[in-house]
């Protein structure tokens, strides 16, 4: 399955430069909205992906499914999660982008896992996808191979509009920066690396070549442009099982990879939420929808915890 789904990157991604292929076949850059844009923007911002209200001790806080890529209109708020965004103090995400320091976090992290030695031939087919996605030569020959992978994963939507500058973390930090909101990470990108990047060599390999065998399929466009569709409209039963939410029929590996990405870092995120909303001030919590589904739901472990949870309909 395409790891699409990691803040990294996102991170990795949005850290590229403007690619320096001119070929009429580039994907358009990410342009930042003029500000006649951002009115009718936010004029005509409609409700997407997927709210819940989640209240303990007195106090609603919010929790959002997000998507990690984006569409330039996607960056407005809809009229539910513009209310949930006023009654809350506190925005937590997976990870703080933003932050100082966190790129160097992420270089650290990746020196620290476990080497994974590239053949020529695998060197030829990073080549061949960043000649297709037109990034710069060698510009991510410093991360480590899975999570160049990872990357290209991020960047392969961006023809269909699709941008990580454009994703619901940066909107949300962005809108608590611009209010003078606190923002909190939820998880550490060590955290995120040790599952991203197995630490077993063998199994790295197979993270590898599985992403690169997926990017190189024909349909690789169409399944991203799926899950966004799917993500825009709230569908969590599209997206229920590890079949619907690959589209695929996973292999043993796949299905061990989705566990440890999804329900094995979930009962950890959802504790993290339970600890900011019990410092007494209303948090907004916004995470991958996905961990909003299955048998180890954040929803559901919340209400385990004692919260009230109610899917907000619009």
């Amino acid at each position: 399955m395409i790891r699409s789904a990691a803040p990294l990157a996102l991170l990795v991604s949005s850290l590229l430069a403007a690619p320096s292929l001119a070929k009429d076949s580039c994907p358009a850059p990410a342009q930042a909205p003029t500000l006649e844009q951002r009115a009718e923007g936010m004029k005509n911002a409609k409700d997407r992906g997927a709210l819940w209200k989640i209240a303990k001790d007195g106090r609603t806080s919010y929790l959002y499914g997000t998507i990690h890529i984006g569409r330039v209109e996607w960056i407005f708020p809809g009229p539910n999660l513009m209310s949930a965004l006023q009654n809350t103090g506190v925005i937590a995400v997976e990870v703080d982008l933003t932050a100082p320091g966190t790129q160097q976090e992420m270089m650290t992290a990746m020196a620290a896992a476990p080497a994974l030695p590239l053949t020529d031939g695998d060197r030829a087919r990073l080549a061949k996808l960043a000649e297709a996605e037109c990034v710069p030569p060698g510009a991510l020959d410093a991360f480590h191979p899975v999570m160049q992978a990872i990357t290209y994963s991020s960047l392969i939507g961006r023809r269909d509009g699709l941008h990580a500058d454009f994703a619901q973390e940066f909107a949300l930090i962005g809108f608590a920066r611009n209010s003078s909101r606190p923002v909190v990470g939820l998880e550490s990108i060590g955290l995120q690396l040790d599952v991203l990047i197995p630490d077993d060599p063998a199994e790295a390999r197979v993270a590898f070549e599985d992403t690169l065998k997926e990017l190189e399929a024909p349909d690789a466009r169409e399944k991203l442009l799926r899950t966004a569709q799917v993500w825009e409209r709230g569908d969590l039963e599209a997206m229920d099982t590890i079949e619907e939410a690959c589209q695929c029929r996973p292999t043993p590996q796949q299905r061990k990879f989705y566990l440890a990405l999804n329900d094995g870092r979930n009962p950890g995120i959802a504790r993290r939420i339970a600890e900011e909303h019990a410092k007494g001030v209303p948090v907004l919590a916004a995470v991958g929808i996905l961990h909003m589904t299955g048998d180890k739901a954040i929803p559901k472990l919340l209400a385990e915890q004692g919260f009230e949870v109610t899917r907000v309909a619009y």
